[in-house]
């Protein structure tokens, strides 16, 4: 139990794999206590059961950590510790597998453990893939510059995948854009490029940095675990400080729309047009002072 309050805690919140409230100790004892219980009553897991358990979690946590400790040493070079090393995750190994094969017990019950966290996780972190997941919205001082100049008129943003970065890349967009919505020449846009870091990571702070490319192209850059996530956080961010109700423009995505929702859940991109308007659907009831997401 000691270990398990020490590692969830710090991991499956952070990935959005568990609540809030997995942080605290006393709730997370309850939750352990009783699916000890569980684990007893359903195994009828008597204390020869539960010591094989014991034992074959032990052992695989050894075998692990001399694993990782091998590798460690083979990339700082050191002959001597690797080979000494790996000869002992080796003998851990062995050990393991012999265990395994003369008490299987101690694999069940590990393999519902491992299956019901596997599971339970993957519900969670679906259930919540729709919130903001945005902490705090920064933005630098040539972005604000860039917000407060267009709020004056009708806020446009035009979400843009980055690609060479070039003159003919962003003209290009915006012709395309004009075209699919039937806007005049005399509408102002400003671009949103979002590029992806961790996928993993399930929250995090944003920070909005303003550019202008080849004397003309006004660009907001952003680093995020998720694109439609932090393109409707920054939407919600510019609203509340300018009054404005703002318009973002998006090109369909290519492919299955399926295949593009397993791309988002899991690398934090795909779906962009409908998912940035799901999360702004959640996080803004009142359709009247919801941002407008158009696609073409």
């Amino acid at each position: 139990m000691a270990g398990l309050l020490n590692l969830m805690p710090r991991y499956l919140p952070r990935y959005g794999m568990a609540p809030h409230w997995a942080r605290a100790v006393r709730p997370m004892v309850i939750v352990f206590t009783l699916t000890a219980f569980l684990v007893t009553w359903v195994f009828d897991a008597d204390v020869d059961a539960q010591g094989g358990a014991y034992a074959n979690g032990v052992l695989v946590l050894m075998s692990s950590a001399a694993i990782a400790v091998t590798i460690a040493a083979r990339r700082a070079q050191e002959r001597g510790w690797t080979i000494g090393f790996a000869i002992v995750s080796a003998v851990l190994l062995y050990v393991t597998v012999a265990n395994v094969i003369e008490r299987p017990d101690g694999v069940k019950i590990g393999t519902c453990f491992i299956a019901a966290i596997i599971l339970i996780s993957l519900l969670s972190r679906l259930f919540r893939a729709f919130e903001p997941r945005v902490t705090d919205v920064v933005l630098d001082d040539m972005a604000g510059r860039f917000v407060r100049d267009i709020a004056s008129r009708k806020i446009r943003f035009i979400a843009n995948e980055p690609d060479r970065r070039d003159r003919a890349e962003y003209r290009d967009k915006i012709e395309q854009i004009r075209t699919d919505n039937d806007l005049p020449e005399q509408e102002d846009f400003v671009f949103v490029e979002v590029t992806v870091t961790d996928p993993s990571e399930f929250e995090a702070g944003l920070t909005v940095r303003g550019e202008v490319l080849h004397d003309r192209y006004r660009v907001l850059t952003l680093e995020s675990s998720s694109i439609p996530n932090a393109l409707a956080a920054l939407l919600l961010h510019v609203r509340d400080s300018t009054g404005c109700i703002l318009h973002v423009y998006f090109e369909w995505t290519e492919g299955s729309p399926f295949a593009n929702f397993l791309r988002f859940f899991l690398f934090g991109q795909g779906e962009v047009a409908p998912v940035t308007r799901e999360v702004l659907r959640e996080a803004e009831p009142d359709r009247g002072r919801r941002p407008r997401v158009h696609t073409g």
